[in-house]
């Protein structure tokens, strides 16, 4: 049943927002960062890169499909809040299962309608990325909020990939529902076998690569290159996942002694980790990339992609060798989102090909992981 009471978004500059609780009550502290997304709340609230943040949605309206049992993109919500201007009073689709508040108290979740989610994302733009703490405790006065946000940590320095990757290997072989497919009338036969390390992978993914031809064993995040090697890939993925690239040490380490040994992909965090292991190092952005129509070129081609993105951090180009190549930059700031190795098969991008939510302008990529594989393998891709 769902339950409304008044809530509170603070912030570490001062500012209170006030607003109606939905979902979880308590009081929970995170990174306030804004999505530009239209649709897809969905795979945004299980979004394990989301990890330590409340998220801000810029669409007016969320809510009004509910949520169903088969978009998920990993086991539950690892996200810290959810900040929306209006939540749908009904919901409306023949799929749904449950409603957003029903849901997000299921996960312990809190969530907070009725911001000017406009003023707020205004704020964030102009000012950076803020600390904050989301609240429904009415005993706590707006200055006790504040401090509690000013005190708390943030994500700079901590790991949160062991918080939300799997405890044993496991194997995927689901290939993305053909009602869905875009690009491809139907799915390859399994000719690669990839290792996908779990930095906070989504399952669409896992999806796209069974959908693309390829066998995959998923891993924990801490597992050594030596342990993967073992396993006789064809190529390994770099997975997405949440926080501070800088803070993950083993997983550099494991990159470096998988490169020139098998071919290499490494998607949003797991670029930022390549871009670390190749020499490079990353840094913080001021407000983040998060939404489903980033512009992106390719510059190779010159090809512009409208694409979705999820991340804090870049990895800084002038830091790179010269055997390494950007190919990808993002036309609203010119940060780098893809990279390419001149010799060794290993490729990145900053960016979420697999499109749950988001265009399909990126789907190319994962054909492209296949075809180093292929001419790692002597054969050709299909």
């Amino acid at each position: 049943m769902d339950t409304f009471n008044s809530a509170r978004l603070a912030l570490e500059d001062g500012s209170v927002w006030p607003g109606t609780a939905f979902g979880a009550t308590g009081t929970q502290p995170g990174e306030v960062v804004f999505n530009t997304s239209l649709t897809g709340y969905q795979e945004i609230l299980t979004d394990p890169s989301y990890a330590g943040q409340i998220v801000v949605m810029t669409a007016p309206q969320i809510g009004n499909t509910g949520i169903n049992v088969d978009d998920h993109e990993a086991r539950q919500a690892f996200l810290s809040g959810l900040v929306v201007r209006d939540l749908s009073p009904r919901v409306s689709n023949w799929r749904s299962s449950a409603t957003v508040p029903d849901w997000l108290a299921a996960q312990g979740r809190i969530g907070i309608s009725g911001v000017d989610t406009r003023a707020l994302t205004r704020r964030l733009r102009s000012g950076g990325t803020l600390k904050g703490v989301i609240s429904t405790d009415a005993a706590l006065s707006d200055a006790d909020l504040v401090e509690q946000a000013r005190r708390w940590p943030g994500l700079d320095g901590v790991d949160l990939v062991q918080a939300v990757s799997c405890v044993e290997p496991y194997n995927w072989t689901e290939p993305a529902d053909p009602q869905w497919e875009t690009a491809r009338a139907e799915s390859a036969p399994a000719r690669f076998h990839v290792v996908a390390y779990d930095f906070g992978i989504k399952q669409n993914i896992l999806r796209r690569l069974a959908a693309a031809g390829c066998r995959v064993t998923v891993v924990p995040a801490l597992t050594p290159a030596r342990d993967v090697l073992a396993l006789h890939p064809d190529g390994v993925l770099l997975s997405n996942g949440p926080g501070d690239p800088s803070a993950l040490p083993y997983a550099v380490e494991a990159t470096q002694g998988l490169l020139g040994q098998v071919p290499v992909f490494g998607i949003c965090l797991g670029h930022q980790l390549l871009g670390q292991a190749l020499g490079g190092r990353t840094y913080r952005l001021k407000f983040g990339h998060h939404g489903g129509n980033q512009p992106v070129k390719h510059l190779p081609t010159g090809r512009v992609e409208i694409s979705a993105h999820n991340h804090n951090f870049a990895v800084d180009p002038a830091s790179l060798p010269p055997d390494v190549e950007v190919t990808h930059v993002n036309l609203n700031d010119d940060c780098c989102e893809g990279l390419r190795h001149r010799t060794i098969p290993a490729l990145s991008i900053q960016y979420h090909p697999e499109a749950a939510p988001g265009p399909h302008d990126a789907l190319p990529l994962f054909d492209e992981f296949v075809a180093l594989m292929a001419a790692r393998s002597g054969g050709e891709a299909e």
